[in-house]
C-alpha cells in the first residue's frame, strides 16, 4: 500500500522541475570575486604591500609607487587613492582580527645626541682651521692631517644618524658608494680646487699648498667652514620637511592636493637652508678675512642639500648621476688647463681662459654645481612631492 502512495508524489518532481526548486529553498552562491569585487583583485596583486603596511598612508603611497592614480581609483568606485587604500587596509585587518582604526603619523623626531651630532663636523672643522692658523711648516701639515681625519668621519656620521640618515629605507650600493665618492671629490676642490686653476691659468702653481690663501696653491678656507657648520641646519631643515610633509600627507584626501601643498614647503625649507648657509658664509669670511665666496659655496651647498634629501627619501641615482656631472665638469676645466701646456694643445684651455677671465676661478665650480643643483631642484620638486616618498614605500 504504500508503494502506489509513493509514485504520485515523484510524479510532481519528474514534470514539475521548475516548482520543486521553487519549494526547496537553494543555498546562495558566493559571487566571483575576481569579476564583481575589482578590489579584492587589487590586493591580490598588492598582496605583500597590504600585508606588510601599518597604516592606510603606506597603502596609498605603495599604490602611488606602483602608478596608480586618482583617475584609477575611480574605475574601483572610490573618489581617490586614499579612499581606496583605506578600504585596502581595512580589509587585510579585518581578515587578520586586528582593530582597525585612525593611526598616528609616524613622524620621525630629532633626539638631543642628533643634534648635538650635527654640530659635530663643523665645531671640529673650526678647530683645525684654527690650527692652521695658529701654527706653520710641517706642523700645519700634521694638522691638516689630522683635521681631515676628524671632520670626514664626523661628517659620515651625521650622514649615517639622524634626520640626513636612510633609516634603512635605501640600501647600500653602487649609487650610494658612487656618491659619497663625487661628494668628497666636490669639497676637497672647495678647498683646493680654485686655488689651483688660477694658479695653472697664470702658469703656476710653484709650490704645494701651505694652507694659507697667500701662498703659491691658495686654499680657501672659508667656504669649507662655512659647509662643515651647515650640517646643523641641514639636519634642522631635512627634519622640518620631513615632519610638515607626514602631517600633510596624512590630512590630504588626494594625490594631487598633497602635491600642490608639499611643493611650496619643499621650496620654503630649501631656501631656509639657503640662508643660513649665506649667514656662515659671512661670518666665517669675516672671522678669517677671505672672501665669502657665495657664488661657489651656495652652489655647492644646494647641490648637496638637494642630493642627500634625495638619497634620504629613496632616490639615489638622480643625485649620483648629477653630483658625478658637476665632479666630472670641475676634473675636465683642470684637465684641458694641464693638457694646454701641451706643444700644439693650447686651444683646449680657451674655454676655461674665457670663463675664469670673466668670472675667476670660482665661476667653474660656481656654474658647474649651479647647473647639478637646478636639474636636481626640478627632479625634487616631482619625486619629493609624491606620497611615495614619505610612507615607507618602496625603494627606488
Amino acid at each position: 500500500m504504500s508503494a502506489p502512495a509513493e509514485q504520485p508524489a515523484a510524479a510532481p518532481a519528474q514534470h514539475g522541475d521548475t516548482q520543486a526548486r521553487a519549494a526547496v529553498p537553494t543555498p546562495p552562491v558566493a559571487p566571483r570575486r575576481g569579476v564583481a569585487d575589482p578590489v579584492r583583485a587589487l590586493m591580490h596583486r598588492h598582496r605583500e604591500l597590504c600585508e606588510r603596511a601599518v597604516d592606510p598612508l603606506e597603502i596609498a603611497a605603495g599604490l602611488e609607487a606602483h602608478g596608480v592614480t586618482d583617475r584609477t581609483a575611480a574605475r574601483f568606485r572610490h573618489r581617490d587613492v586614499f579612499a581606496l587604500a583605506e578600504e585596502m587596509y581595512a580589509r587585510v585587518a579585518r581578515d587578520a582580527g586586528t582593530p582597525v582604526g585612525p593611526v598616528a603619523a609616524d613622524v620621525p623626531r630629532a633626539r638631543p645626541g642628533q643634534v648635538v651630532l650635527s654640530l659635530l663636523p663643523g665645531a671640529l672643522c673650526a678647530a683645525a682651521v684654527t690650527g692652521l692658523r695658529l701654527t706653520e711648516g710641517r706642523p700645519r701639515l700634521m694638522v691638516a692631517a689630522a683635521g681631515v681625519l676628524a671632520v670626514a668621519p664626523a661628517v659620515r656620521a651625521v650622514l649615517r644618524h639622524g634626520p640626513l640618515s636612510t633609516r634603512g629605507r635605501t640600501p647600500a650600493g653602487r649609487h650610494a658608494r658612487v656618491t659619497r665618492a663625487w661628494t668628497y671629490w666636490l669639497l676637497a676642490y672647495a678647498l683646493l680646487g680654485d686655488g689651483l686653476l688660477g694658479a695653472g691659468v697664470d702658469g703656476g702653481p710653484d709650490g704645494p699648498p701651505d694652507g694659507t690663501a697667500a701662498g703659491p696653491w691658495p686654499v680657501a678656507l672659508a667656504p669649507v667652514l662655512a659647509l662643515t657648520l651647515a650640517c646643523a641646519p641641514a639636519a634642522w631643515t631635512a627634519h622640518l620637511f620631513a615632519v610638515r610633509a607626514r602631517h600633510r600627507l596624512a590630512a590630504s584626501r588626494g594625490l594631487e592636493e598633497f602635491a600642490a601643498s608639499v611643493r611650496p614647503l619643499l621650496l620654503g625649507t630649501f631656501g631656509l637652508f639657503l640662508c643660513a648657509l649665506t649667514a656662515l658664509l659671512a661670518a666665517c669670511a669675516a672671522v678669517l678675512h677671505e672672501p665669502p665666496a657665495y657664488a661657489q659655496a651656495l652652489s655647492l651647498g644646494a647641490l648637496l642639500t638637494l642630493a642627500r634629501l634625495l638619497v634620504t627619501h629613496g632616490f639615489t641615482r638622480a643625485p649620483a648621476l648629477a653630483l658625478g656631472a658637476a665632479a666630472s665638469a670641475e676634473a675636465a676645466a683642470q684637465g684641458t688647463v694641464l693638457a694646454a701646456r701641451l706643444p700644439g694643445c693650447g686651444a683646449l684651455a680657451a674655454p676655461v681662459d674665457t670663463l675664469v677671465a670673466a668670472w675667476g676661478p670660482a665661476g667653474v665650480p660656481a656654474l658647474a654645481c649651479a647647473a647639478a643643483a637646478l636639474v636636481l631642484l626640478v627632479h625634487a620638486t616631482h619625486t619629493l612631492t609624491r606620497a611615495s616618498a614619505h610612507a615607507g614605500a618602496e625603494g627606488r
